[in-house]
This record gives C-alpha cells, sequence and structure tokens, in this order.
C-alpha cells in the first residue's frame, strides 16, 4: 500500500518550509508539521540579513561565503518585496584589523559570488562623508559594500504560501508525538492543539528539519526504534549558540548600516530599521536547555550597548530599549573552541540502513541566506532515495520563480508600491507602503474591493485593520496575536498595551480550531 505522502517535514522554520516549497513544486506529494507557530524559532530571531558572511573568510569557509553570496540575487529576484539592497559601512580601526586585509577581504567578497546588480566595495572619508557625523571615532577611512536586508519571518511565510498553493499540507500547531519505521514508510503521529484527536499519517521519507531540536527528535526516533525505554541515546550532532539583538530609537539619519569589530575581535551590526529604530546585534554564547526558553540576558545587554556607545555620539542603555530578542542557532558541531568559530555551513545526513529502511534526512546548521540552496540540495538526496517510485516532475526551479507576492522586477519595487497606493488611495501613504513592503502584489487580495476605510473594518491602530487581520488568519495560518504582531507583520513595536488587548479579544472570538 503507497503512503499518503511522498516527504513528511518536522520543522516550520526557514529550512523545513523551503524543502517543503521546492518539494511540492517537483511533483511530490509533502506534509509539513511544526509545533508552534511558523518561523517562531530561528528563524525569526535573526539579524535580518540575506549576506555572504564577510567574517567567515577569516575561518576559510569559502565555499559557503560563495554560496551565500550568489543567493542575495537570487533572493532579491523572487522577492523584491521583502528583500532590499544595503549598503554596508565598516570603518578601519586602530589596533583592529589593518586596512590591507579588510580590503583583501572584501575584493574576495565582491569577486566571489554572483554579484551582478549589487554595486561594489567602495572608500568613504569618515571625516568628510556625512556616514562619519554620528560616530565618535575619529579615524577617517571606512570600506562600504553592499549586501540585503530580509524580514526573516515573512520569507518563512512566503515559502510556506507557495508551498501550499502547490499541494503541500502544512500545518502550524501541530506536534510530532513519534515516529517509526514500518517497512519501507514511516508511521507518524501528529496531534494539534491540546485535547485534539491524534492522527496517524504515513510517508516514504521523514526530513529532521527542527534547527536547535534536531537532536531531540533523533533522540526520540532512536530510543522509540529500540523499544529500550531505559535505554536513553543523546544525540551530539549540533551546537547551540545564543545570539541576541536589541532594538533602539534611531542612531543616526541616514539609511546605511555599520560593522564595527570589537575589542574582543567579534563583529556587530547596527542596522536601519522600520524607519525609527535601530537594530543593534549579535551575541555569540554558548546555549543549553530548552531553545524554547531563551532570552537575552543582562550580560547580552550590557555588552550591546556598550559596544554601540563606543562607536556612536548618541548614547544608549537599557531604558532605550524598545525591543529586545534572542534566538538559539543551532550550529553543526565541529568542535570548534569558540561559539563564533563554529561553522555556519549546513550539514545533511541520510539514515539508511538499507534500501528496504525507510530513510530518515537530518538537516544540521545553515543559515537564512543559503536556505535556498540547502532545500534542493536536500531534493537531490530525494531524488536518489524516491526516484525509482516518484520521478521528478521538474528539474531545479526555485531560483526563477517569484515567491507569492514577489511577482515585479527588483528595479520596479517604488513604481508597483506607488500603483498599489493609487489603487487605494482612501489609505494614508504610510499604511500603504507598510502592505506593499509585507506582501507585495498580494496586497491587493489583502484589501479585495475595499473603496474606503469604513469597508477595512475594525482599525486596531498604526494601520492595522480587520480586513487585514483576517486575511493573515485565514491564508497566512496566524492564530494569536503575537502571530500576527511579531511574525506577520512588526506592529508589536507600534502598538500600546490596551491596543495589543483589544486585539487578542477580536481574535480569541473569531478563532477556530484548525484541521489538520
Amino acid at each position: 500500500m503507497p503512503a499518503d505522502y511522498d516527504i513528511f517535514i518536522i520543522g516550520g522554520g526557514i529550512n523545513g518550509c523551503g524543502i517543503a516549497r521546492d518539494a511540492s513544486g517537483r511533483g511530490y506529494s509533502v506534509y509539513l508539521c511544526e509545533q508552534n507557530d511558523l518561523a517562531s524559532g530561528t528563524s525569526s530571531r535573526s539579524t535580518k540579513l540575506i549576506h555572504g558572511g564577510l567574517r567567515y573568510l577569516e575561518y576559510f569557509e569559502f565555499r559557503l561565503v560563495r554560496e551565500a553570496l550568489s543567493e542575495r540575487e537570487i533572493l532579491w529576484n523572487i522577492a523584491p518585496h521583502i528583500v532590499h539592497p544595503m549598503r554596508f559601512i565598516l570603518p578601519v580601526q586602530k589596533g583592529r584589523r589593518p586596512a590591507w586585509l579588510l580590503r583583501l577581504g572584501l575584493f574576495i567578497y565582491d569577486h566571489l559570488g554572483g554579484r551582478n546588480k549589487l554595486p561594489a566595495t567602495s572608500t568613504l572619508n569618515l571625516q568628510k562623508d556625512s556616514a562619519g557625523q554620528c560616530l565618535r571615532d575619529k579615524s577617517s577611512k571606512a570600506f562600504e559594500y553592499s549586501d540585503c536586508t530580509v524580514d526573516d519571518a515573512r520569507l518563512v511565510i512566503l515559502n510556506a504560501l507557495d508551498a501550499r498553493e502547490r499541494g503541500a499540507n502544512i500545518q502550524p500547531q501541530t506536534r510530532c508525538i513519534n515516529a517509526r519505521r514500518v517497512g519501507k514508510h514511516w508511521s507518524i503521529t501528529v496531534q494539534g492543539q491540546p485535547g485534539m484527536k491524534q492522527k496517524n499519517i504515513t510517508a516514504s521519507i521523514l526530513i529532521n528539519a527542527t534547527g536547535p531540536w534536531a537532536d531531540r527528535i533523533i533522540d526520540m526516533l532512536d530510543n522509540d526504534e529500540s523499544n529500550q525505554a531505559h535505554k536513553v541515546k543523546k544525540a551530539h550532532n549540533i551546537r547551540l549558540v545564543q545570539g541576541s539583538h536589541i532594538v533602539v530609537p534611531k542612531l543616526y539619519a541616514h539609511k546605511k548600516s555599520y560593522l564595527f569589530q570589537n575589542n574582543d575581535k567579534r563583529i556587530f551590526f547596527a542596522i536601519p530599521y522600520k524607519e525609527k529604530y535601530t537594530l543593534i546585534g549579535t551575541t555569540d554564547y554558548d546555549f543549553s536547555g530548552d531553545p524554547g526558553d531563551s532570552k537575552i540576558t543582562e550580560t547580552e545587554i550590557d555588552y550591546l550597548c556598550r559596544a554601540a556607545n563606543q562607536h556612536f555620539k548618541n548614547t544608549i542603555n537599557k531604558d532605550d530599549i524598545i525591543w529586545s530578542y534572542a534566538g538559539v542557532r543551532s550550529l553543526y558541531n565541529d568542535n570548534a573552541s569558540k561559539a563564533q568559530e563554529a561553522t555556519r555551513d549546513y550539514v545533511l545526513r541520510v539514515d539508511q540502513k538499507s534500501p528496504d529502511h525507510a530513510p530518515l534526512i537530518n538537516v544540521f546548521g545553515g543559515k537564512i541566506t543559503t536556505y535556498r540552496h540547502l532545500a534542493t540540495s536536500v531534493l537531490e538526496k530525494i531524488e536518489n532515495l524516491i526516484s525509482n517510485n516518484n520521478p521528478l516532475q521538474e528539474e531545479e526551479w526555485t531560483a526563477t520563480s517569484p515567491l507569492p507576492g514577489g511577482d515585479f522586477p527588483t528595479y520596479s519595487y517604488n513604481k508597483n508600491c506607488q500603483e498599489f497606493f493609487h489603487k487605494f488611495d482612501f489609505l494614508p501613504e504610510k499604511t500603504a507602503q507598510r502592505l506593499f513592503s509585507l506582501y507585495g502584489t498580494k496586497a491587493y487580495q489583502v484589501l479585495g474591493n475595499a473603496k474606503n476605510l469604513d469597508d477595512l473594518g475594525i482599525s486596531f491602530s498604526h494601520g492595522l485593520y480587520q480586513k487585514e487581520v483576517e486575511y493573515l488568519m485565514h491564508e497566512e495560518w496566524a492564530q494569536s496575536a503575537d502571530d500576527i504582531l511579531w511574525r506577520r507583520t512588526k506592529l508589536g513595536l507600534e502598538m500600546g498595551k490596551q491596543e495589543k488587548q483589544t486585539l487578542i479579544q477580536w481574535i480569541d472570538s473569531h478563532n477556530k480550531p484548525s484541521s489538520y
């Protein structure tokens, strides 16, 4: 008897949703479960960058940097509403890496990957350039190079949406209770919200894309197969590293980012964020415990504030922090001595003892920039494992197919945004810009046939209307105020306590249990 699905994916972060999108687009039947909301873990707690990783060159990670650099413009092309080019200023600082070394690294950075539209590195005189006016350091020289910013949580959502449009069954708020091999198939038990009936699903391939929880899934599978409750195996494939960020009122007026070198040889970014803020991060500390419990520590707050104050004239302290967040990165355990030296490359491992043994693919490590390439690598392994039963309908396709809402050229973002505003000219321009930056051309679907503000329903403040909330609940799996305010949008930065409470009450009164 054939399995219910070709592929079952555990994990609704960027890797899981990226794999689901690629696989469903090639004709495979896919089921994805995520125990919480999509992008609720590491994938929404990044530095919000699509970048090659300049500092990885120091650790000779040339393959990873090349791959990441080639992905920058691919992701910009397929998601121009949420991926945007950004110029980064790297000051030359006395006692840090010398100018010649920085210039050599940036020369490699410019030429190692596929840079076509992004401008190359240039040299700045900070004594004359406006970028130097906000800095304490009197050094006169800096380099300016290109990378991109991204709305990381929406990148996950867009991959999940595209996967669903191509036939994948995407189920957030659904936990994998157990999984066991039954001949050539996996028998997997899932459960939705507490109290819901458990459901059994069969699949030909199981993919463990749970990020920081990857070893726990392996332990669960191993112990279930052994049928020895007393024998607890512990996998050690990943190294958990916490990275934390703070968001403060903007520290400078222009729209470029900074990359600074610290005394401890670590680096940190200061990035313009949502027009009114500056995003500062990240840290690198080894983490132990449940990844779901990660929170920024006082030590990290002090470190980031102190680092920023060493460089900017406008100083900050913990009372200035508007928002802070911490994410646990699951790095492949290469036994690096320091957290910041651990590889950001990904490793894929197939667990299949024989052709009659249902295969498991474990995903270790990776970074948001290379998620699409990681997915194509997973699909290559899947092709070898089950192509005899279900040959691929398509070859690699995700590099050229736009993500939902991104079906316009990168250079026409402003033009398309203005066209949207003219179509719905009853909106405040700021609200129209926010909607287009989140949904791209899908923003037309969000507003539907609305002719005036009354057609949008209840106003929850800061440009969030009932119409958008209903769209997010019906189309993008949102079930709570946090889903909407922090992962589908970032309006949690703007709303006050009472405004959030009003939204919570409305959602609670309109929520319906999802079917899985």
